[in-house]
């Protein structure tokens, strides 16, 4: 699905950004400008279709923007006069920047993450600068502070009258801005004279869902000895005839649909095609009925091996404190390395704790802390550049599992895995490069940890011994807008408190490392182990220090649980399968998730970061070990596999889920974990085709046929929600800056039935399920990358790759 916006008639002072292999230069701190764009150049963002109407289509949010009503709606320093229809002001020499002004007194909102253009005339009597700010903090009004949305300085002014367009993409959301020209700066008077002002909206319609032939099939293919299911959306109550037709036209196989009826998760009515008896491998086969055909599609033994090594490859785009290699990953998505302390970064090698006034508002106490610490390396969370423990907890977490499997598993193989096997700078250092590319988050979690004899801390109303706890997460005191490369980030980094369930995540991750990293690295895994050890005590100490849902929207998400039961569980379980030791062994045996029911265990919709129960009882059961009652475990996991595959038997695009949330795509590749576990355990061929056919949504059997990794398929995802890679905002920034798509196997974070962010808020109002999903960067609720989403695919590609 593509969105299909109106063209921007605007006129640039220089091209579009196009792709280059230029160095990346260091950005001027201005969050969301480009430089001032005279007016008459087309400018498209996304995927759009230019009709002849208005370019814009939403209400001037500027009052009396070409000044008929005189000065009303401004405030001018020093006063102005109306000159042809434009307010002439003449600035002083030699005065500050922002002494002389022309402001809006009528305040407006900007909404995070929408998309803007400012647009005016203006000319003045000698050369000179204009700089332009859209800000809605009011001190005296109370709130954070936070850096204006549209900033810059690059308005050129001549002697002959220039119309401007300035888009920019707001990084914070402001509910009472106002828009400001600073006039000084010159050192010479100057008269300045600006008109016809005003302030748009993107206009987002007209709207068209782009929703593909009525035959969804698994884009990138089938396996010769897997499952081969397709979706039909036909009106029918009555089955019709299907064909496959290899690539020369030939019908090879052919048979009768199954009418499902009401599909509630698209609303649409729709048969399901099954067309495993064909096994021929080859390439542009194509399924078709009457009046529909598919997208074309290959029946290939290899058809994950490729997904394997460039979901991985995601891993290492998204890490920080490192220099991404254009040999690497190509020039587009070369760049220089981030928050390391070179400016305009402040920073992850000294990061202080947060401000007292700010955690006031967060923790509603003045939380802070009297160190800083070297937190560098790590891997981006998702869209922003924040690093959080919680979510780096599983996505190690499932890249080690990944790893692991293969040690334990009949008929399974690490070298596909091991040194050499990703495009990495590790690549041929002797160690298994799935390893190295986890160890990349390993690290950093281990320097979250508070350090040891550290002065109490105020934790919900008392001071408390902290150390060996973990920081929750740290990140950016303000939004950073798209785009935004890493090294250009300017804001102030910052730790937030410690949390139990951070804790236990880092717990969890080094326990697993420490294991396997013992033939390759003993130092590391000692290293590993004994910070598990200390952390793991700490929590006991500690066992409700919770991270709340209020600490969000400052540059950060939440990540807020206060059930951590799930998080003693998982800690417990790799401590005790990576030592043996019986008090580790007691602390499973004594947790609530130990007897706990397979629904409970395996709950609907699948394990996430703030649900981990799936996870230890997984490596309880494939890696082996004495836990009492393994062999109960191990049903467990067999049962939850078939209630998943139970659920997928009622679904007629092979799905194990039956609601959306956000991170849907990421919930059905943790549900077809489970079952291509139970494989792994049992090797039931049942299990193995349930789980292949759960892989077949992500790649386009689904409602809008689109496959949701980008590069694999085709009709997919290439507009994801990241300061990284938002292509689609690339004319937002400096000429000579890359900003490419997203990596090849980069997934969307895909539907979502309760979706929130600008463009949904827009064309999605109202949509079933499977439809709620927009290919636009600023899509946040559908259509972010996220680690835990890429461990997720890495994990199944993996797996896939074998079969």
């Amino acid at each position: 699905m593509h969105l299909r916006f109106i063209a921007a008639n605007i006129v640039a002072a220089r091209p579009r950004l196009q792709a280059r292999g230029s160095p990346l230069p260091t950005q001027p701190r201005i969050p969301s400008a480009s430089n001032g764009i005279l007016v008459s150049e087309q400018i498209l963002i996304g995927r759009q279709t230019p009709v002849e109407n208005n370019p814009f289509g939403t209400p001037n949010l500027v009052v009396n923007g070409n000044f008929t009503d005189g000065t009303a709606g401004w405030k001018v320093q020093p006063s102005g006069r109306i000159v042809d229809g434009m307010l002439c002001v003449t600035v002083p020499a030699n005065t500050y920047p922002n002494a002389s002004f022309i402001s809006t007194t009528n305040n407006f909102t900007e909404v995070k993450n929408d998309v803007y253009f400012l647009n005016f005339t203006a000319y003045a009597s000698h050369a000179t600068n204009l700089w332009l700010q859209t800000t809605g903090f009011d001190p005296s009004a109370g709130g954070a502070p936070v850096g204006p949305n549209l900033n810059t300085t690059q308005c050129p002014l001549s002697t002959t009258v220039h119309g401007f367009t300035f888009p920019f993409s707001p990084a914070n959301q402001e509910n009472n801005s106002t828009l400001t020209f600073n006039l000084g700066g010159n050192n010479v008077t100057t008269d300045i004279c600006i008109g016809n002002v005003s302030l748009h909206r993107i206009n987002r319609f007209p709207y068209h869902q782009e929703t593909g032939p009525a035959i969804k099939i698994n884009q990138v293919g089938y396996l010769p000895n897997g499952p081969k299911g397709a979706t039909l959306v036909n009106p029918s109550n009555s089955s019709v005839t299907w064909q496959l037709h290899d690539n020369s036209g030939k019908v090879v196989s052919s048979g009768s649909t199954v009418p499902y009826g009401n599909d509630t998760s698209s609303g649409l009515n729709v048969h399901t095609i099954d067309f495993s008896s064909y096994s021929q491998a080859g390439s542009g086969f194509v399924l078709s009925t009457p009046g529909a055909t598919s997208f074309p599609f290959p029946i290939s033994p290899t058809l994950y091996e490729t997904l394997r090594q460039d979901s991985m490859q995601f891993f290492y785009q998204q890490r920080s404190g490192i220099a991404i290699d254009a040999e690497l990953v190509g020039y587009q998505y070369a760049r220089p390395a981030g928050h390391i302390q070179i400016p305009p970064n402040q920073g992850d090698a000294v990061v202080p704790c947060q401000y007292e006034w700010e955690s006031n508002v967060t923790y509603l106490e003045p939380w802070t802390c009297n160190y800083t610490l070297d937190v560098t390396q790590g891997w981006y969370d998702a869209g922003d550049q924040g690093k959080y423990v919680v979510n780096g907890g599983i996505s190690t977490a499932q890249l080690l599992m990944a790893y692991e499997r293969t040690l334990h598993t009949p008929n399974a193989s690490s070298t596909p895995l091991g040194d050499g096997s990703l495009r990495i700078p590790e690549r041929a250092n002797g160690y298994p490069d799935f390893l190295d590319e986890a160890r990349w988050e390993m690290s950093f979690m281990l320097k979250m940890q508070v350090p040891a004899n550290s002065p109490p801390q105020l934790v919900n109303g008392s001071y408390i011994d902290v150390s060996g706890l973990v920081h929750h997460k740290m990140h950016d005191n303000q939004w950073t807008p798209l785009p935004t490369l890493p090294n250009t980030d300017p804001e102030r980094r910052e730790l937030h408190r410690p949390s139990t369930a951070a804790t236990l995540n880092m717990v969890v991750t080094a326990a697993m490392s420490a294991r396997l990293w013992q033939p390759y690295d003993p130092a590391f895994a000692e290293q590993c182990l004994t910070a598990a050890r200390v952390a793991y005590a700490a929590a006991k100490a500690n066992p409700a220090i919770y991270a709340p849902g209020t600490d969000w929207d400052l540059g950060g998400g939440a990540y807020s649980d206060n059930d951590v039961r799930d998080e003693f569980y998982w800690a417990a379980a790799e401590m005790y399968i990576t030592t043996g030791e019986a008090e580790f062994e007691r602390d499973v045996m004594s947790n609530y998730y130990y007897t706990a029911n397979t629904s409970t265990l395996f709950p609907l919709g699948g394990f996430s970061w703030g649900s981990v129960a799936s996870l230890a009882q997984l490596d309880l059961a494939m890696v082996p070990n004495n836990i009492t009652g393994r062999q109960n475990i191990i049903n467990s996991v067999i049962a939850g596999a078939q209630e998943y595959m139970q659920i997928q038997a009622n679904q007629p695009t092979g799905t194990m889920m039956t609601e959306y949330p956000w991170g849907s795509n990421s919930n059905e590749l943790n549900c077809v974990q489970v079952v291509a576990s139970a494989y792994d355990l049992t090797f039931n061929t049942s299990f193995r085709s349930s789980a292949l056919e759960g892989i077949d949504y992500i790649f386009g059997r689904n409602a809008i046929s689109q496959s949701y990794v980008h590069g694999y398929g085709t009709k997919y995802s290439s507009n994801m929600h990241s300061r990284l890679y938002a292509n689609e905002l690339a004319m937002l920034i400096p000429q000579d800056t890359l900003v490419p798509h997203p990596p090849v196997g980069a997934m969307a974070g895909g539907a979502n039935s309760a979706p929130s962010d600008p463009p949904a808020d827009d064309v999605l109002v109202g949509c079933a399920p499977q439809l709620c999903y927009v290919d636009d960067c600023n899509s946040y609720s559908t259509n972010e990358v996220a680690i835990n989403w890429g461990s997720a695919l890495a994990w199944v590609a993996s797996w896939a790759a074998e079969q």
